[in-house]
């Protein structure tokens, strides 16, 4: 089997990256090819990445300036979509399928901690209406709507937290439950009818780590039918190399099924190298690993990212 033709041939997509900060800070241009950071478009397109989650990340020390620091963050992702076609904000799957078929880059906007919307229900509507369609309650730290995987302050979800879960569902707008602490992960659970994701953790069964999965927290996600992208991070994976990360992936699959897997790379959100997986251009080696260890060509296009569109079309709606 050709793993090069498989990759080129599925629906790749990516769960979480963090470029977009280093496009608000200037610090890239992700437009042209570089040996720096994970991601540009070039490396997208070598990659063989279909649409890529783009995380707009607000900080804990913007607490009180979130929604301002979120709105930065958008203008500088807006500014590169008009000045770049080979890159498209999309909403729906129909849109990424169409993009992907064009040899474009489609591109999907998550908040990263829900700090974003200053404790104003309202402004997840401006989110949505600039295309925003997924969210994380928290980062590692608590905030006004829930507990964070590094600190405990409420006890789990708060109310404001369960208010911005029911909005986040009557707008279609894909619940992240990575980041939140054990106790707000299982609040969240009982708030939320159908699909979550956890964008970017590992298995705690395969590395203990507070930022990783439990068995009974996989198994849950997989009953409501989401999905767990694999995080590429050394601490989370247990090591610097793409052999990691496929134990991570088999660990995942043999828990939840092939259904509930997807990538989550954490690309740009990390300085390590990782053995084999350098950059977003390397992903196809992931697909030739799969491969090698025997999974079938319609799981790996599964774990590739049609786990993920299928999610995204039940929450989305289309």
């Amino acid at each position: 089997m050709n793993a090069l033709a498989l990759h080129r041939d599925a629906t790749v997509v990516d769960l979480h990256s963090d470029t977009i900060l280093e496009v608000e800070s200037g610090t890239r241009d992700i437009a042209v090819r570089s040996a720096a950071g994970h991601i540009d478009l070039p490396r997208l397109r070598e990659g063989g990445v279909d649409a890529q989650v783009f995380a707009l990340f607000v900080h804990p020390h913007f607490t009180g300036q979130g929604f301002g620091r979120v709105s930065r963050l958008l203008d500088a992702f807006e500014r590169l979509d008009q000045q770049d076609d080979r890159l498209v904000r999309v909403t729906s799957v129909a849109e990424i399928e169409r993009v992907s078929r064009t040899g474009r880059i489609a591109a999907v906007l998550a908040v990263e901690n829900g700090s974003a919307i200053d404790g104003d229900v309202a402004n997840l509507d401006r989110l949505y209406a600039r295309g925003v369609r997924m969210m994380s309650l928290t980062w590692n730290n608590s905030n006004d709507l829930a507990d964070g995987a590094v600190e405990e302050r409420h006890g789990g979800l708060t109310p404001l937290g369960g208010a911005v879960i029911a909005r986040m569902l009557g707008l279609g707008i894909v619940v992240d439950v990575s980041h939140l602490s054990e106790r707000s992960f299982w609040d969240v659970m009982g708030s939320v009818r159908g699909p979550v994701v956890a964008t970017h953790s590992n298995a705690a069964g395969l590395t203990p780590h507070r930022r990783n999965l439990t068995d009974d927290q996989l198994r849950e996600i997989k009953k409501g039918g989401g999905v767990v992208g694999v995080n590429f991070y050394p601490s989370f994976t247990g090591g610097p190399s793409l052999r990691a990360v496929l134990a991570h992936i088999e660990y995942l699959v043999n828990v939840m099924g092939t259904d509930h897997v997807a990538l989550g790379s954490d690309f740009d959100g990390f300085s390590q190298v990782v053995e084999d997986l350098e950059d977003v251009s390397k992903l196809p080696n992931l697909t030739a690993g799969l491969i090698e260890r025997g999974h079938a060509p319609a799981d790996i296009r599964k774990i590739l990212g049609a786990n993920a569109l299928r999610v995204f079309r039940q929450v989305w709606g289309r």
